[in-house]
């Protein structure tokens, strides 16, 4: 009797739930009322199967967005067909991408319920999004006679200076992503024999090595030395600074603290407020394509899996000149 009694008052509590669109614990309430698999098809696929937690994060907000407007609607897990599912992306109000992302996360969501045997069919596989074509990137790119100005303009009188300008330095001469700088630790700047290198641990759980030239490597050791660090030590390195007294911590500088450097010394060299540490990536690839170097290397240095991502950042071909826009005889 009290097995039967407990499981009443479950289903009452589901029940309760999907009439106000709230989860049961942390599942939706719809996915905790069509039964154990599906509730293990989504511990499965959300804790499981998506390791990177950026994905993840985003694939719950769209799975748990989507199940509520079923919900909404009155249609349990099993009722759901790809009518439903159309219907529902056709007046979603995001933008084509954002669309995009959020029926490929549906659909994987209904493939692991399919997979469980908590659904019969998957009814976003047939469902098409509309179709989206990027011919180049929407970050702005900072010019090399900008780049070169705003390395000049940075005071290296202290340490944070120092730190400043081998952060910039080192987005533009590896063309790395803005996380993967704030992830270095001194063991990642290391020497072969030959020449040092900077070891960056990239999105995705990609390991890349990268040569240091020539004036990069002056500007980071200014730094270290500096900074009293030593290349092959423990820790950050980059260290964040002690509000303004011009010390630094021991806590590593995020990402986010690196974007707002960049535009704040954007701003003292009096360049364009909208480059981001994202617009160096840009200037580097265009350059290295510019002087001739292949697309196959720009791409291995990019650390790109697919050339067509690489030719995004290529702004030679793309531009749009006041000559042009002069010489129109309206």
């Amino acid at each position: 009797m009290a097995d039967a009694h407990d499981s009443s008052t479950d289903l009452v509590v589901i029940h309760n739930a999907l009439a106000a669109g709230r989860t049961v614990g942390d599942v939706p309430a719809a996915v905790a009322a069509a039964g154990p698999a599906a509730r293990f098809a989504w511990d499965e696929f959300f804790a499981g199967e998506l390791a990177n937690p950026h994905t993840r994060a985003a694939y719950a907000r769209a799975a748990r967005r989507f199940l509520g407007w079923c919900e909404a609607a009155g249609l349990a897990l099993r009722d759901i067909t790809p009518g439903h599912v159309g219907d529902y992306f056709a007046h979603h109000a995001g933008s084509v991408p954002t669309k995009k992302l959020h029926l490929a996360a549906v659909r994987r969501f209904f493939d692991r319920l399919v997979v469980r045997h908590a659904v019969v069919l998957n009814p976003a596989l047939s469902v098409r999004a509309e179709r989206y074509q990027v011919v180049e990137g929407k970050t702005p790119e900072i010019a090399v006679l900008q780049a070169r100005a705003l390395l000049a303009a940075i005071d290296t009188e202290h340490v944070v200076g120092l730190r400043d300008r081998a952060v910039v330095a080192v987005l533009i001469y590896t063309a790395v992503r803005v996380g993967a700088v704030a992830r270095l630790a001194l063991r990642d700047l290391r020497h072969d024999g030959t020449q040092w290198s900077l070891r960056f641990a990239e999105k995705g759980g990609k390991s890349r090595e990268i040569p240091v030239r020539h004036d990069l490597e002056g500007i980071l050791f200014d730094y270290l030395a500096a900074a009293g660090a030593q290349a092959g030590g423990s820790g950050p390195f980059f260290r964040s600074a002690a509000g303004r007294t011009g010390r630094l911590t021991d806590r590593p500088l995020a990402a986010a603290d690196m974007g707002r450097l960049v535009k704040r010394r954007l701003r003292d060299a009096q360049l364009p407020g909208h480059l981001s540490p994202h617009s160096f990536r840009v200037a580097t690839i265009t350059d290295l394509l510019g002087q001739g170097v292949s697309l196959e290397e720009v791409q291995y240095l990019a650390g790109h899996a697919d050339p067509r991502t690489t030719r995004l950042y290529d702004r030679r071909q793309k531009r749009v000149t006041r000559n042009v826009v002069e010489r129109i005889s309206v």
